[in-house]
């Protein structure tokens, strides 16, 4: 796909909100389609998408925000609550600051729950939502990443790391520590990255060795969010499917876009979405996992231009 390339311009903003000052960095054209990029985690920050995928859905037509969440990446704030309704009250003053009446939300990992959360919180101020890579029961995808974790181990003869699976299934499953270890699991396995990237992918994650921006964040992930969050909301017995059929019934637009070969979900958790989002709205892609935006870049790009026509 031609990126087309026009005149734009970038702005950079440290967004002064409740006495705290956000990172917030804005591409394209403020009268352009408003999006706003919601990253992963709790922990994590906007990097991975801000230095591959941000400028180049601006050259689409779209006015991109992104930001990293309060008291998560460069957001620092020691008194950050780490509740979803400081996070909405962030986003409304985004919205607010850059005079935004309804936006698209790109809800990536955890930020697809914000996104939900939002969407139902204030629907009046939603275009549509996209789910890239987000769980809809974060408790299903534990349990499928504990059993292919644990056929993995078998298949190895790994009686080390059975023991560690075997001991992780007597855990209390609403824990932090359960969760934590079962992402860990994940990332040890390969979870997040695809066996086969394409050519196209492959340079992109060759500037995850030499890009600046990306050496110095896109590894770095902070305890103080996921025990936050934890600890004020629970988030890891979240399930968000009776929200997502509300917001449907309520005519919200939501989207999604997932990776065949993200880890984190198994193709029964994708087909159960896709019963409540419609066939039509969902994609799953080929040679594709968790960072959709930058495996199947060119078909992220053109899948968000075909779902929001119109200027705005």
């Amino acid at each position: 796909m031609k990126i087309l390339l026009s005149a734009f311009f970038l702005l950079f903003a440290a967004l002064d909100i409740q006495s705290q000052s956000l990172y917030i960095k804005t591409f394209g054209r403020s009268t352009d389609k408003p999006v706003i990029y919601l990253h992963g985690g709790p922990g994590y920050n906007c990097v991975n998408f801000e230095a591959t995928t941000a400028q180049l859905l601006a050259n689409q037509g779209f006015f991109v925000i992104v930001y990293d969440r309060r008291g998560e990446g460069r957001s620092i704030d020691p008194s950050a609550k780490f509740t979803f309704q400081q996070t909405f009250d962030d986003l409304n003053e985004i919205l607010k600051t850059y005079q935004i009446k309804k936006c698209h939300l790109i809800g990536h990992s955890f930020g697809g729950i914000v996104a939900t959360l939002y969407a139902e919180a204030f629907p009046d101020k939603i275009q549509s939502i996209f789910l890239v890579g987000a769980p809809v029961s974060l408790q299903t995808s534990f349990k499928h990443i504990r059993a292919t974790c644990m056929k993995i181990y078998q298949d190895k003869n790994d009686s080390i790391n059975l023991k560690y699976i075997h001991m992780l299934a007597k855990m209390d499953t609403n824990s932090l520590e359960y969760s934590s270890y079962c992402f860990m699991h994940a990332m040890q396995n390969g979870f997040y990255t695809p066996k086969n990237p394409t050519p196209a992918a492959k340079v992109v994650y060759s500037r995850f060795k030499t890009d600046t921006l990306l050496t110095k964040h896109a590894a770095k992930m902070t305890y103080e969010g996921p025990q936050g969050f934890w600890k004020n909301e629970h988030y890891t017995t979240i399930d968000l499917t009776e929200k997502l059929k509300g917001l449907i019934r309520d005519q919200i637009k939501i989207y999604g876009l997932y990776g065949k070969e993200d880890g984190l979900y198994a193709a029964q958790q994708i087909n159960d979405l896709q019963k409540i989002i419609g066939l039509q709205n969902l994609k799953y892609f080929d040679n594709c996992s968790h960072n959709v935006f930058v495996d199947q870049q060119e078909d992220f790009l053109k899948t968000m231009i075909d779902w929001t026509p119109g200027r705005k």
